[in-house]
This record gives C-alpha cells, structure tokens and sequence, in this order.
C-alpha cells in the first residue's frame, strides 16, 4: 500500500470516528447537506380513445412538449400530473397504470412520466391553452409528432421502454429509444 494511500485511509477512519460522536440531528444534517439534492416533476403523457397524444407548446420552448411541471413541497407525482394537465389546458385526466421515471443527474431532475386518457366527463372541445405559459395545444397521431422537446422524448422514449407504449406506434422517437441519452430540461 502506498503511503499516500495509508494517510488516506487513516484519514478516513479519523473522520468516521468523530462524525459517530456527533449526535444524531448533526449527523443527518451533514449527510443531507453532503447529498444531492433533485427536483421532481410530472409529466402526463395523455392519449386519447384514437390513440392520439396531447401536445403542448410552451411559452418558454420552440418544440412540442406534454402537460405537467413540477411537484410542489410534499405533493404525490400521480397527483401533480393530474393537477398540472388541468392547469395547463383545462383538461380532467385518468392515469393508466404503472408511471415510468426519467432521472437526469445534469439537472437533479426525476421526471415521473405518467399515462392518461381524458376523464369520462371530459370534454376534448374545450381542450385549449389555461396557463399563461402554453401558447397552443395539439392532437398529434404517434407517426406524425411535429418536434418534440428533449424531456417530450424522454417521457415517450421511458413509457415505450416500460412497455406502456408500443414502440412501432413511436419509431419517429428514433432506431432505438432505449440508446437516446437521459433527457435534460431546457
């Protein structure tokens, strides 16, 4: 073993000596300040009876994106889709099955990408931007998505890897959605 290495380990055992001494509140401070730290959003993917995706345009983004947005303190992503998509374009939505989770360590960002169809009592005519930061919302048919926004192609790219989308209906996604990169936020 090199010296450098001995000084090293020592080191290391010297700090676990003293950080086991503290008391507890200070050793869960100190690990949560040493921890990353990520926000979560949730996005909802929605699909209507044709299969047709709901799309929207961001006020903020040149490219086609889907409604949601962040979680707020203490709020289940099931529930902030669900919340956000009524905010965004005034439509009630069901979730489908089992969410799929895109991770970005570049932005601390956990996506949690949820399926949905409108609600029973949903009316598809009143589907329209209701948020100042959506400018248009759009039916699109899966073989014929406008260009999408990078987080658009990792929620879609997540769900048809979990299996909750065909991946022959999204081959616009690309050869193989499994090889695209985590999507980052712009």
């Amino acid at each position: 073993m090199t010296e450098r290495r001995s000084v090293r380990t020592a080191s290391f055992a010297l700090f676990l000596s003293v950080f086991g001494r503290l008391p507890r509140p200070v050793r869960r401070w100190l690990v949560w300040l040493g921890s990353p730290h990520y926000t979560v959003g949730a996005i909802c993917i929605v699909r209507r009876g044709d299969g047709a995706l709901l799309l929207v345009r961001h006020s903020y983004r040149g490219k086609w994106g889907c409604p949601g947005g962040l979680a707020q303190r203490g709020e289940v992503p099931a529930q902030a889709a669900v919340r956000e998509t009524k905010e965004e374009v005034g439509l009630s939505v069901e979730l489908v099955g089992e969410p799929a989770v895109v991770v970005d360590p570049r932005t601390r960002r956990v996506d949690v990408v949820h399926l949905a169809r409108p609600a029973p009592d949903a009316s598809l005519d009143d589907v329209r931007p209701s948020s100042p930061e959506i400018v248009a919302t759009e039916w699109f048919a899966p073989g014929e998505l406008p260009e999408l926004s990078r987080n658009a192609v990792g929620a879609l790219a997540a769900l048809v890897r979990a299996g909750r989308l065909d991946r022959d209906d999204f081959s616009s996604l690309g050869p193989d959605p499994d090889s695209r990169p985590t999507q980052r936020s712009r």
